[in-house]
């Protein structure tokens, strides 16, 4: 995305069962979230489990772009995301005689888990956006930098230039260049992935592509086109690489400008370097019921109960009925083949301006919850991007838990309720052709118990449930909070993919989830 100048030990996410269901906000003025700092956006975090001291090991970094003029804040935290101090800040250092450079934008944090040409494994890297400015204040230059420290981040070293642009946003053959991140595979290669304009003659508006250096980021190659979109319109943008386990790597990106404005896709490739036909967007990301994350994508890759793992993102918005905000996670447990689902975002933030969640940090803490941190407007200064303040929380994910909002669905209205799990219910008539279809995937065959969470509106009713065909019979309970009631049944999946419908008895109902229980050992 194009921004104005204004401005290892994987431990498993715990599958909740019972508990309390998380309201969403009612509105933009609330927020969840501890208040770390002013802050722009793009937030990028790291837990470190590569260092030569075992002590130093869960340590946990972070940085973002500051509001204010001058380099990149790095803080630190050594309760596992609790509690966090500022130890330094990251300046521009080839230019640092010409008093009009500065390194601020778009800054990316990672640890090296192995050596790449004379880097040991365990130094951290930063690369990052760094702008020139002339007498005017006016952006003439960019070049995206990367910096290296071997002793925790307090003192850092510049290593070289992926890539040099320039040119005012706002001018149309403007050459910019945007976005780099960095991913070090097994056998040392770096590899600096962004975004360019520097193809608008070509007619691509904005194209993704990458470099590779063979010498821990002091040189690098030919540049590599991995996205691009003919026609001088849509801008592919912010692509954020993740090693799959079995399956090579995953890519996301913002379709800034297509047909469903900033919706994010999936690409994938075995070797982290053919993305395929650059022409080709990948899978469009989105619920059965068409609601899709968009603009500014985070993705990772968590382990879960099937081989394939789960694939989250986090998004700044939502569209096709998903939540504006972008308050909602979204993932899948299909390897991104099929629907997607939404769960409630740990830090839920303001959006009062474009850089509101402009990026979010992931990191899975030492508990195997999940750690999450972005920006958020303020209630004083909605508007004002350089009032913005970054916001962090951590939660353990509800992979179980399927939103009736999400499911495909027949004579049936998405209703926004707080009292819902996510900030939704679906309200669901009653007859002949009126049902929701769960499409869900178990690791292997057996009994489970199938809750549904739902509410009549004032004529008695009861869910009816068919599982691959089969109909079940239930347990309805009594209301238990708000005016919903549970309804339990007994299961039997298959391993690999199930097909689950609900429906009605004679009345309308309201629907707010469907959980499954976690698989047995």
């Amino acid at each position: 995305m194009m921004r104005p100048l204004a401005t290892a030990a994987w431990l498993a996410l715990v599958l909740l069962w019972t508990g309390p269901a998380v309201a969403a906000p009612a509105d933009e003025a609330e927020v969840t979230g501890r208040r770390l700092a002013d802050g722009v956006g793009f937030v990028s975090a790291v837990r470190l489990a590569r260092q030569p001291r075992t002590q130093d090991n869960g340590r946990m970094l972070m940085v973002f772009e500051p509001a204010a003029a001058g380099g990149v804040p790095l803080y630190e935290s050594r309760d596992d995301g609790e509690r966090w101090r500022k130890i330094g800040e990251v300046d521009e250092q080839p230019h640092r005689d010409a008093g009009n450079w500065q390194l601020r934008w778009q800054p990316h944090l990672s640890e090296l888990a192995r050596s790449s040409g004379d880097l040991v494994a365990g130094t951290l890297l930063l690369a990052a956006n760094a702008i020139g400015l002339d007498a005017q204040g006016r952006l003439v230059q960019q070049d995206l930098q990367l910096y290296a420290s071997t002793d925790l981040g307090k003192s850092w070293r510049y290593r070289g230039s992926i890539v040099r642009g320039g040119g005012e946003p706002s001018d149309r053959r403007n050459q910019g260049v945007w976005e780099p991140y960095i991913v070090v595979f097994d056998d040392g290669r770096m590899v600096a992935y962004y975004s360019s304009e520097q193809h608008k003659d070509r007619g691509f508006n904005q194209l993704l592509a990458h470099k590779v250096s063979a010498d821990g980021g002091r040189s690098w190659g030919a540049e590599t086109i991995d996205v691009a979109l003919p026609g001088g319109v849509e801008r592919p943008g912010m692509a954020i690489i993740e090693r799959i386990p079995g399956r090579g790597y995953a890519m996301t990106y913002e379709n800034i400008d297509g047909e469903r404005n900033g919706q994010v896709h999936l690409k994938f490739s075995r070797d982290g370097l053919d993305w395929g036909d650059p022409g080709d967007r990948g899978i469009a990301v989105q619920t059965a019921s068409g609601a899709y994350p968009a603009a500014c994508p985070t993705l990772r890759w968590l382990p879960g109960e099937t081989a394939a793992g789960v694939l989250v993102i986090a998004a700044q918005r939502s569209g096709g009925g998903g939540d504006p905000g972008g308050r909602s996670f979204y993932w899948n447990d299909d390897g991104g083949r099929g629907p997607w689902w939404q769960l409630p975002a740990p830090v839920r933030k303001r959006t009062g301006n474009i850089h509101a969640g402009w990026t979010q940090a992931m990191v899975v803490r030492g508990d195997g919850q999940l750690f999450h941190a972005t920006s958020s407007s303020t209630v004083a200064a909605p508007k004002s991007e350089q009032a913005n303040e970054i916001r962090y929380a951590h939660a353990a994910l509800r992979f179980g838990r399927y939103e009736a909002e999400d499911a495909a669905r027949r004579r049936g209205a998405a209703i926004g309720d707080d009292n819902a799990s996510n900030g939704g219910k679906l309200r669901l008539a009653a007859g002949e052709g009126a049902d929701l279809t769960f499409e869900v995937h178990a690791a292997k065959a057996g009994a489970r118990s199938l809750r549904v969470r739902f509410a009549d509106l004032g004529l008695a009713a009861v869910p009816q449930l068919r599982v691959n065909g089969r109909a079940l019979a239930g347990h309805d309970k009594a209301t238990i909070a708000d005016g919903w009631r549970v309804a339990t049944f007994d299961a039997p999946l298959r391993a690999g993919a199930n097909r689950i419908v609900v429906a009605n008895d004679g009345h309308a109902l309201d629907y707010d989830y469907l959980e499954i229980s976690p698989v047995t050992p």
